[in-house]
């Protein structure tokens, strides 16, 4: 995240200075005006630190080149000078590729994390040893920063809540709960769990579907080239013989012209709508509305339905504590489940009806409607025999080993009806192109 320094003067003429680090300049600014407005400084100056290009020299030696951040060319170029050093050239580094981090570098983070935590290792000696053994500029950079925000007491939340673009905002969101848990080796343990498990479930998908989808592609693709080429050079063949085309030779020719003359009304019909739909699932209220739907979809919605209740119950199993104080762990689950409608529900619902009524934790769940009877089963047993925690972990188990049979399941369905799909397509030429063979030519002599 960047960081800002600004300059000011008081009202008795005294000079402040401070630092602190925001997404935007223009979120700086708007920070540094509310600071100018409550306390009554007149803001002189505001400049964001920068990745400077320098190179140097001492005592007649070979040249040094490096890079360096700082508020400014001038501020650099004195701290290079007080060094001892001949500067021939500073310049800012306009164009920084920072890098990619792989998901399985995250997962092997978190990983290693958990593993030395458990080995009671501390976490600013782990951070040392996993920033040494990195071989990702990207994240060594993340590492160190990490490091010194912990070194400077500043809170999980803020430490992590930055680095969501590299993490992820679940990870994220569990690493920074982690220092405050009491149990930091086991939410890092929950944490990259379920990663492994989300990462595999996303390759699986992926390399599942890949297949019925380039075979979809090639079907629409040589129906298309068919239709709009093909066919119509063989049937327009027998209108000028004026012979009478079948019905359905008639009817595909009929389309074929159709296509020829509107394609471009046909492929706005088609593209303009998915890239509407495409805008509004990015928005907050499409997002809500499509998770709301989603879930109610047979077959894909039940999968994605449990998964989201897995890793609810799984959060919930991490950082659940029987002192009863737990508001704040379901907020976080309900947070971390992946569907805004879910989300949206237990906080609205659930939490609402526990602070306000006295609402007990399972018939809160049970107000909300999103979870399923298991799932209000489970918590139901735990609460009657006093153990919440243990039940909530055997709800994300069961759904764990349940989705990824689901997913074969659904993958197998999902190949299925691609088979059926290319078959009705073939078919279909079949017929088309055996009935115009059958046509038999009016021929005079």
């Amino acid at each position: 995240m960047p960081l800002f320094r600004f300059s000011g003067q008081t009202a008795n003429n005294k000079l402040v200075q401070g630092e602190f680090e925001t997404d935007s300049k223009r979120s700086a600014r708007e920070k540094v005006n509310q600071l100018a407005r409550v306390r009554n400084i007149d803001i002189t100056s505001l400049e964001k630190r920068e990745l400077y290009i320098f190179k140097v020299q001492r005592n007649g030696s070979a040249v040094i080149q490096g890079e360096q951040k700082a508020f400014s060319k001038e501020e650099l170029t004195q701290a290079l000078h007080k060094l001892g050093y001949t500067v021939i050239r500073v310049r800012k580094k306009w164009f920084r590729f920072k890098g990619l981090v792989s998901t399985g570098e995250v997962v092997t983070f978190i990983r290693l994390s958990a593993d030395l935590l458990r080995q009671e290792l501390p976490y600013n000696e782990i951070l040392t040893l996993l920033y040494e053994d990195t071989a990702n500029k990207r994240l060594k950079e993340v590492i160190r920063e990490i490091q010194k925000d912990l070194q400077h007491g500043k809170e999980g939340y803020e430490v992590y809540g930055k680095h969501k673009d590299v993490f992820g905002k679940f990870a994220a969101h569990m690493l920074g709960i982690a220092s405050t848990s009491g149990n930091m080796s086991e939410v890092f343990e929950s944490t990259a769990k379920f990663m492994e498990r989300d990462a595999s479930f996303k390759k699986n998908l992926r390399r599942s579907l890949m297949m019925p989808g380039i075979a979809l592609t090639a079907v629409f693709g040589v129906i298309l080239f068919y239709v709009g080429y093909i066919f119509p050079l063989m049937a327009e063949m027998f209108l000028e013989f004026d012979i009478a085309l079948p019905p359905m030779t008639e009817a595909t020719l009929n389309f074929s012209h159709f296509l020829q003359d509107y394609w471009i009304a046909v492929t706005l019909i088609f593209t303009v709508p998915a890239l509407l739909f495409i805008y509004y699932i990015r928005t907050p209220g499409g997002k809500y509305v499509l998770d709301k739907h989603i879930i109610k979809i047979p077959v894909i919605g039940d999968l994605l339905h449990k998964m989201s209740i897995e890793i609810f119950s799984r959060v919930f199993y991490t950082l659940y504590s029987d002192s009863g104080q737990n508001v704040e762990v379901i907020k976080i689950a309900a947070e971390a489940c992946r569907n805004v409608y879910m989300e949206r529900q237990i906080k609205e619902v659930a939490i609402k009806r526990m602070l306000k009524d006295g609402t007990g934790l399972v018939d809160a769940l049970t107000a909300t409607g999103v979870f399923s009877r298991t799932a209000i089963s489970r918590f139901r047993l735990g609460a009657e025999s006093g153990s919440v925690r243990e039940n909530a972990k055997q709800l994300a188990d069961y759904y764990q080993v349940q989705t990824e049979y689901k997913l074969q399941t659904t993958v197998e369905l999902i190949n299925v009806g691609v088979n059926i799909i290319i078959a009705i397509a073939l078919t279909a030429i079949t017929v088309i192109s055996s009935e115009a063979a059958l046509i038999q030519p009016n021929i005079t002599i």
